[in-house]
């Protein structure tokens, strides 16, 4: 497989887990990062060895075939908008956009120009995720009627320095940690038919509780508590539950209830984790873990010990894929219905009202422990 150029707007703090960890796929060669501010775009070129541009001329680079948009959420749609209109092939991180308009955009003008674009999540492609859905497919719980998917915590101001955006329109609990549940539920189920959901706010400022700006208060002016209903076009029901109002609690990350038992499955916003088969006579069993590359511990977390990161499999995965001209997993239509689903829940908070999505897509190839192992190096 010859390498593709990888270039990357945005020299922030998760450009460093795509620099770290592009070394391990076949196919990417990193050559240029670029960030609007020359001097971050100088120092994180300099910690991995490779060139630092302005954003221009990394767009105008030929050495440069596919961009990671790495800019700030607000940012996404008009810099992958200038990353398809220098004729190169985008991924970016999550949100791929904040409205499903700027989404059709993107499809639109990828289709026009033949780019491909993808984006993260890729966590989904982890090894527990991929034997949970192993277990699925091979009918261990029976069919799919419904389920429950949760990330609960109580925001970004206590850790984040800068948390204004999380909180204003576009943002808040859902578009920021939502793709991580939506694209796992894909991966599981399939695309959603209709959603329904209550939104709220618990507080009308938040305090900035670390950096230079401690104790100064951010407006929220977005939902911060979302509680939806999410209809499958398979017939499952989930309730999906995204808050930053919750200082503690007790629900699991994500559970999936079949004919035959529940399939419970690890936090989404990793790769790793348990994944344990609740049956008929009240068993509960823990898989033996896959022998699965993507799940194999490779850093060491503060909070949760050892970790499996593989933060650029998707990447790979679409390099692969145009290279072999196949579906990439994390593809755009894959991430333009994800934000179809997300805007969907805030569009029926705002309603009181059930929206049906205007966007469908099919399931992500399943990968394998063999496919895998095949995109590394």
């Amino acid at each position: 497989m010859a390498n593709l150029g990888i270039g990357i707007i945005g020299a922030g703090n998760i450009s460093t887990s795509y620099l770290r960890l592009a070394p391990l796929f076949k196919g990417l060669e990193v050559r240029s990062v670029a960030d609007v501010n020359m001097d971050a775009a100088k120092a994180r070129a300099e910690e991995f060895s490779t060139r630092a541009q302005s954003v221009d001329d990394l767009l105008a680079n030929k050495d440069v075939d596919v961009v990671i948009n790495l800019t700030i959420p607000d940012a996404h749609y008009a810099v992958t908008k200038r990353i398809l209109e220098a004729g190169k092939h985008a991924y970016s991180e999550k949100p791929l956009v904040l409205t499903l308009e700027q989404g059709v955009a993107l499809r639109d003008l990828a289709k026009a120009k033949g780019l491909a674009v993808g984006c993260a999540p890729d966590t989904f492609l982890g090894g527990a995720h991929q034997q949970a859905r192993a277990a699925l497919d091979e009918g261990r719980v029976g069919q799919i009627t419904s389920g429950s998917a949760a990330v609960l915590n109580h925001g970004m101001e206590h850790w984040h320095p800068n948390p204004d955006f999380f909180f204003l329109p576009g943002a808040g609990p859902m578009l920021d940690l939502g793709p991580y549940y939506v694209a796992d539920l894909v991966n599981f189920l399939g695309p959603v038919k209709r959603v329904g959901a209550l939104t709220s706010s618990a507080q009308a400022e938040r305090v900035i509780s670390n950096g230079p700006r401690e104790g100064e208060t951010v407006p929220v002016k977005t939902p911060t508590n979302i509680h939806a209903l999410l209809e499958f076009h398979n017939g499952a029901t989930i309730n999906l539950s995204t808050s930053w109002d919750v200082w503690h609690h007790k629900r699991n990350h994500f559970e999936l209830y079949g004919t035959e038992g529940t399939l419970y499955v690890p936090d989404p916003n990793f790769f790793g984790g348990a994944v344990e088969i609740g049956g008929k006579d009240g068993s509960l069993t823990e898989l033996d873990p896959w022998d699965h590359p993507f799940g194999v511990p490779n850093q060491e977390h503060p909070d949760r010990g050892p970790l499996a990161n593989y933060r650029t499999a998707g990447l790979a995965d679409m390099v692969a894929a145009l290279q072999g001209g196949r579906d990439a997993r994390c593809s755009l239509e894959r991430a333009l219905h994800g934000v179809d689903v997300m805007t969907a829940c805030l569009k029926s908070g705002e309603t009181g009202q059930f929206v049906t999505l205007t966007t469908t897509c099919t399931r992500p190839a399943a990968l394998s422990p063999a496919e895998a192992r095949a995109l590394l190096v």
